[in-house]
Parts: C-alpha cells; sequence; structure tokens
C-alpha cells in the first residue's frame, strides 16, 4: 500500500449543498474497510458540521476551522491548533457592520465582499491574521494556519507521513492541501487554479468526483495516477545534453553496481540525501560501516554490538525517522540470516502503511545472494528499493527480475550491466566501456533502448569537497586557466576560482573580453572545473556582446560567487 490515507475537503468535494449522498458515503466505508485512514479537512465550525455528517465516525479525525481544530470523533475529544478568535477584532468588524458574522473557536467568517473591511481592520489593529477564500466564503485565522498545519496535526496523532495522504479537494483554500499530500486530486467542479495544481482531476463533480477518486484508491492504490506524479522525483544525474535523470521516492528498484571505490556509496548518498531532504522515510541496510556520515539518522548498532529488529521496527513506527541499521558488529555469517528476519518485517509494515518508502541493501550479493537455502516469500513483492553491488552477477534471480533502472560505475561498467542482461536475456545491455570522469553507464527497464551515459549526482559533502577543490585547491597545469590576451603576449595561470577571481580584477580590460568573446571562461568552467550550470550561466554573459568589460566581469563574480562562497576580490 502506497497511500495509506485520505484528506478529503467537506463542502463541494464530499458533500453537496451540505449533504453527502448515499454513494459517496458507500465509497467512503470501502476506504475505511481497505484499512486506510479518512481524514476531513474543512472550513466548517464543528457545531455546524457534525448534524450534518452522520457518517463523522468513519473519521480517524476532523481538521475543522481551516486547520484550527482537530476533533477525535472515536472519543469526541476536541483541540484547539491556534489562538482564540480575537475579541477585538470581532468588535470592530461588527462596529464596521461586517454580516453575517460567525465565530468559531479560532475562525472569524463571513462572505465577499466584506474582505475588504476586514481587512482594513486587521491591518489598522495591527493583527497578523491572514483572510482565506472559499469561493463566496471570507475566513479570517490567526497567522500560520490553514489546511495544511491542520492536516499536519492530525498525521502526527495517527503517526503517518504526508507522503501516504492523498488529498481531494476542490476550492481555493484546498491549495494549502495539495501541498501537503503526496497526490492532488481536484474533482471537475473544482475552481481552474486548484485543477491547475492538481495530479489529478476527476471526470465527475462533486461528491461524484470524490467517489470516482476513492473507488480508484481502494481498487488499485491509485496506481496509474501516481506513476505520472513527477513533484517529487528524485534526481540520479543528468545526460549529456543536460537533461535531468530521474526516479520515483517509491516504486522503482535502483540498481547501483560498480568496482570497488567507483563511486557506489557516492551516488546512493546522493539519492538517500533527496529522499531525507523530502521527507520519504528510508531504512538503510549497511552491513560494513559505509553510511556513518548520513545526515538526520538513527543508527542502530555499531562495531560493538549488532542491531536488533525489535529496535529497528520500533523506530520506523515514527514515520519521521530515518534508520540506519549497521551490521557491522554482527558475524560475517549471521547477516545474512539477520537480513533475513527484518525484510518480511519491513514489508509487513508496508502492506499496511506504505513505510519506509525506501530500503537501500548495501553489500547485496552477500544478504541476497543467487543461492539461498531457502527462497523467503518476502522476494516475492521486491519494490521501492535500491541495491547496492560489486557483483551483480551474484544476486538472486529475484532481484534481477525487480530491477527497474540500473546505474554501471567504475572499470568497464557494460560488463557490469552484463549479468543483467543476461538473466533479461537483453540484446540492448551493449554500450561503450569508456566513460568521463563523473560519468557512468545509466539503464532504464521501461526504455527499450541500450545503455546510456549518466552524469552523476552527488551528496552536499561531496560537492562541499568539490567546491573547496576548486575554490581552493591546485588544478595541474593542463586543466588551469591561462590569460594569454589577443596576442598570446601574457601566460598568466588561475589554477582555482580564487586565482581566477584575482588575475581577471588586474587584467586589462581587452585580455578580458578577448576571452570572454571566445567563450573560455565557460568552456573552463565546464570542463576543468566540471560545473556546468555555472558554465552555463557564464555562456549567457558571453553571449551579451552590448555588455561592457567591468559589467561582465561583476556578473562572472557574481555568478561564481553564489555558488562557491569565494571572499570577496573585487572582479
Amino acid at each position: 500500500m502506497r497511500f495509506a490515507a485520505v484528506a478529503i475537503d467537506y463542502d463541494g468535494t464530499l458533500a453537496q449543498d451540505g449533504l453527502v449522498d448515499s454513494s459517496t458515503a458507500a465509497a467512503l466505508e470501502q476506504v475505511v474497510a481497505s484499512g486506510r485512514k479518512f481524514i476531513l479537512v474543512t472550513g466548517r465550525m464543528l457545531r455546524e458540521l457534525l448534524p450534518l455528517f452522520p457518517q463523522a465516525t468513519l473519521c480517524a479525525r476532523i481538521v475543522a476551522e481551516n486547520g484550527a481544530v482537530l476533533y477525535r470523533p472515536a472519543t469526541r475529544d476536541q483541540r484547539l491548533l491556534a489562538d482564540p478568535a480575537s475579541a477585538v477584532l470581532i468588535n470592530t468588524l461588527k462596529r464596521k457592520g461586517v454580516t453575517p458574522l460567525d465565530v468559531g473557536d479560532s475562525i472569524i467568517a463571513t462572505v465577499r465582499p466584506h474582505e475588504v473591511p476586514i481587512m482594513e481592520a486587521i491591518r489598522d489593529l495591527g493583527l497578523e491574521h491572514h483572510v482565506i477564500f472559499n469561493r463566496e466564503s471570507v475566513m479570517v485565522l490567526p497567522p500560520g494556519i490553514n489546511k495544511a498545519t491542520g492536516l499536519a496535526a492530525a498525521l502526527d496523532e495517527l503517526q503517518l507521513s504526508p507522503h501516504e495522504v492523498v488529498g481531494i479537494g476542490d476550492s481555493e483554500n484546498d491549495h494549502a492541501l495539495f501541498q501537503a499530500s503526496e497526490l492532488a486530486v481536484a474533482v471537475a467542479s473544482a475552481v481552474p487554479t486548484l485543477r491547475d495544481a492538481a495530479d489529478w482531476v476527476t471526470a465527475r463533480s462533486n461528491g461524484a468526483g470524490t467517489s470516482e477518486a476513492l473507488l480508484a484508491l481502494v481498487a488499485d492504490d491509485m496506481a496509474g495516477h501516481a506513476r505520472r506524479l513527477t513533484r517529487h522525483r528524485i534526481t540520479l544525474g543528468s545526460r549529456q545534453g543536460g537533461d535531468p535523470v530521474t526516479m520515483s521516492p517509491v516504486g522503482e528498484n535502483l540498481l547501483i553496481a560498480g568496482t570497488s571505490g567507483s563511486g557506489k556509496s557516492t551516488l546512493a548518498h546522493a539519492v538517500l540525501e533527496q529522499l531525507v531532504d523530502q521527507g520519504y522515510q528510508s531504512c538503510v541496510i549497511d552491513p560494513e560501516g559505509d553510511y556513518p556520515s548520513m545526515e538526520k539518522m538513527i543508527m542502530f548498532g555499531n562495531s560493538q554490538r549488532g542491531p536488533t529488529v525489535v529496535e529497528v521496527m520500533t523506530a520506523l513506527e515514527n514515520p519521521k525517522a530515518q534508520v540506519l541499521v549497521n551490521l557491522v558488529g554482527l558475524p560475517l555469517e549471521d547477516r545474512p540470516a539477520f537480513f533475513l528476519e527484518l525484510l518480511p518485517k519491513l514489508q509487513e509494515r508496508r502492506v499496511r502503511t506504505g513505510r519506509p518508502h525506501r530500503i537501500v541493501v548495501d553489500e547485496t550479493h552477500h544478504l541476497m545472494p543467487k543461492r539461498w537455502p531457502a527462497m523467503p516469500e518476502s522476494l516475492e513483492d521486491l519494490h521501492s528499493m535500491i541495491f547496492v553491488t560489486v557483483h551483480p552477477d551474484r544476486l538472486a534471480p529475484q532481484v534481477l527480475d525487480s530491477v527497474d533502472l540500473a546505474v554501471a560505475l567504475g572499470h568497464e561498467p557494460a560488463s557490469t550491466l552484463q549479468p543483467l542482461g543476461d538473466h533479461r536475456r537483453s540484446r540492448r545491455m551493449i554500450a561503450v566501456n569508456e566513460l568521463k570522469p563523473g560519468e557512468a553507464l545509466f539503464w532504464q527497464r521501461a526504455e527499450d533502448l541500450p545503455p546510456e551515459p549518466l552524469l552523476m549526482a552527488v551528496p552536499r559533502a561531496e560537492r562541499q569537497r568539490h567546491r573547496r577543490k576548486y575554490a581552493e585547491g591546485e588544478l595541474p597545469p593542463e586543466r588551469s586557466f591561462y590569460f594569454r590576451g589577443p596576442d598570446g603576449k601574457l601566460n598568466l595561470r588561475a589554477q582555482n576560482l580564487i586565482m581566477f577571481r584575482q588575475l581577471a580584477d588586474g587584467i586589462d580590460d581587452e585580455t578580458w573580453l578577448h576571452h570572454l568573446r571566445q567563450g573560455d571562461y565557460s568552456r573552463w568552467m565546464k570542463t576543468a572545473i566540471k560545473d556546468p550550470s555555472l558554465a552555463e550561466i557564464v555562456h549567457e554573459v558571453e553571449d551579451m556582446p552590448e555588455l561592457s568589460a567591468h559589467e561582465s566581469r561583476q556578473r562572472v563574480a557574481t555568478a561564481i560567487q553564489e555558488r562557491y562562497t569565494l571572499p570577496a576580490t573585487g572582479i
């Protein structure tokens, strides 16, 4: 299960004219029966909602007053998530003749066109309240309160991640709900701006459109619509033309293979870093302690003791926890057995909650070898895996069957991919073995094409090391930049970016412009500094002949400064 919860707006989405029809209620019952949580997220006040909505008992939580109130139907407990409604603002609006004027625990509500006197009152009183629209309704809330903040509070109580949520809405105030959901669905009757922001727009309107979405969720976990999601994709690197190569944060299985020291862990770190930054839960199985520097990860096990399955699974109950399972403390021969105990439990949790979103198995050839005494059933449905190995030829057949994407690094990368091609009986596994520094071979199962070169993504720590190297380090003579001038009379060597800026500050305008007009600066930054994005920015400056020497110097200096945070020099 990828989507363990659905968050639905009330008016215009779940209900029409304030009421939920029987077919929509039946679809809700199917969702709850499937084991998923139903969270209602509405601008209405509880006192007016509950008499209209007898199906409230189906809700795991109700977020009311546009994010200000959290209600637990099972216990009828209510929690205020914001400051109470401002008495001084209420009195001011009454004096201004704003009517109707409905006051909740935190929300103040009226209709258009009263937003004008409301905003005037907020300004005059020096408040930080904000105004939210829902078609003709106008809502006033304390600062920072919206459907996203209310949903976040509900998910915290339910121990769910926003990445497990389908959000369904129809109006302006549902933009925040969409931003807080993994998959955003607008019913056909939604306002145009919300339809534009949605990942999927249903064919039907109002409650019928919501039923359409709910039945699709129960039928196949929104598989068809989830495949089209692009908002959350993870970058593996870029093609030779600069186009990014990406993968889904969940679903596709990635194989990273290569010789020792080829950069497998570097690429795996770069992928993990993006997953963690976006809040996807990852579980890394690290047999040899290759991931000690991963940020925001809780490590279980060390060189003195091995991890336990119980502590790993307990930590993963928190959707915000990122877990690193270090097996160094276990005897080498005990590591596969530990993994075989842990993996089925991870798979079972995924069926219930969709988490962890990614499982990374380093040294896969050791933990998931070609010949096992007994093949576990947990290997029958492998997904959202990252396999890292030196020996793809030693992997279990089920692992090779499950690979959707593969990256080969190091010496003879085509040969590294060949076991995958042989297993698949693919004639497409033919590629050159000559790659440039930082490149690998990339293969995609869905594309009936041979592997292609990939300029790999690198993690933050590697980028920082890279930047220090090129900002302050010592490039060899053949990769340094030389200011020679139009007649070749100069021979000023810049062995790093600091020296480049210092020399550029001192050379004459004619020499500066000579290299600028020839595209020498961007060429050096692309080939020697290996920063294609910086090279592209500088190339744009080179293509602007109207700029003076001083102006072009300043633009090049700014581009370098923003990326490398160099000491000021005065270019």
